[in-house]
């Protein structure tokens, strides 16, 4: 740096401690050094002097004295740049990609791709998006999951401050998710809700949510409403599902509640020696998280359509159900 610079801090970096900042900033500057200037009152925020732990807020001027380290550089490349595009897994995210902006991504995630790590997943999203590190060396935020078999849309921030604002959205349920799945059978109320409270239990085959009595220990409360919008005679229906909670498996829960578990379920659809899976259909989850309504972290409101997985294109194709008649004028 050849003199004194004074840099603004972001909407982004509220709240952030002013060691963080100079290490987003500015990755060459050691801490001793960094310290030495803090001490010495090189540094400055807003003409005041600052410690480490001292925190920024938007729209204050950081004052940055002549140092023999270079700045990260601009805060990210533009959108869709080749930058972003590198790699099998840059590659990957990019064809799952439904909307871009300079604070979101939305994918449409595959059914079988995990979202984070866990027992025996070597590939998963959360990993994948270490490709994506901008420039200022932020990596990309998941603000809620899809189960590793449920296909659909996923949000990603991509800072610091959209995803505190995604995050609290889901928190306090200021955004609506609108999955579809095909079930066993027909529900005998064609529209309902469904209250229930869960609990996880342990299983050989790993976690598993039960129905639980109010009061027992672990449980959590869990909201979903249905609609159905076709039917194949009494042996199918295509279920519209909204969950008002976010609890682990908590669609798949509720479906098995009804008595009517979602086809290809391996963990809740249970066997019935009466009952033959469908000719023509690949034994998959069929539950695709379709559509999401949430607050934009810039103002207004995104909404997302994820087009089916190809497993339910061809069940849709073989019963004969038209897509159009899921899509409501609100969404």
């Amino acid at each position: 740096m050849a003199g004194i610079e004074h840099i603004r801090v972001e909407a982004d970096e509220a709240g952030m401690r002013v060691d963080r900042w100079f290490k987003i900033h500015y990755p060459g500057l050691g801490f001793g050094a960094l310290q030495k200037l803090l001490r010495s009152g090189q540094i400055r925020v807003d003409g005041g002097r600052v410690k480490s732990d001292s925190r920024v807020q938007p729209g204050q001027m950081v004052r940055v004295p002549p140092m023999d380290v270079d700045a990260r550089g601009p805060k990210s490349g533009p959108i869709g740049g080749k930058d972003l595009k590198h790699g099998e897994d840059a590659e990957l995210l990019a064809r799952m990609l439904l909307h871009e902006d300079d604070k979101v991504f939305v994918l449409n995630k595959p059914a079988g791709l995990a979202v984070q790590g866990g027992s025996g997943v070597t590939r998963h999203i959360d990993k994948m998006l270490d490709a994506w590190i901008n420039q200022k060396g932020e990596k990309p935020r998941l603000v809620h999951r899809l189960d590793r078999d449920t296909s659909g849309v996923l949000v990603i921030a991509r800072t610091r401050g959209a995803a505190q604002k995604l995050t609290a959205a889901f928190r306090e349920r200021d955004t609506k998710k609108t999955y579809w799945s095909l079930v066993k059978g027909v529900p005998r109320k064609h529209e309902d809700k469904v209250s229930t409270w869960l609990v996880k239990e342990q299983t050989p085959d790993g976690d598993r949510m039960r129905i639980a009595k109010h009061g027992e220990e672990g449980a959590d409360h869990a909201v979903s409403f249905y609609r159905v919008i076709e039917t194949a005679a009494q042996r199918l229906a295509w279920l519209e599902m909204e969950p008002y909670t976010g609890r682990t498996h908590q669609l798949r829960v509720h479906a098995l509640h009804l008595g009517h578990p979602i086809i290809g379920d391996p963990k809740y659809f249970e066997d019935d020696p009466n009952w033959d899976f469908p000719g023509g259909m690949q034994k998959r989850l069929h539950l695709h998280a379709r559509h999401i309504d949430i607050p934009h972290p810039s103002g207004g409101r995104l909404k997302v359509t994820a087009p089916l997985p190809p497993h339910m294109v061809q069940s849709w194709n073989l019963l004969g159900f038209d897509q159009t008649l899921g899509d409501r004028d609100d969404q």
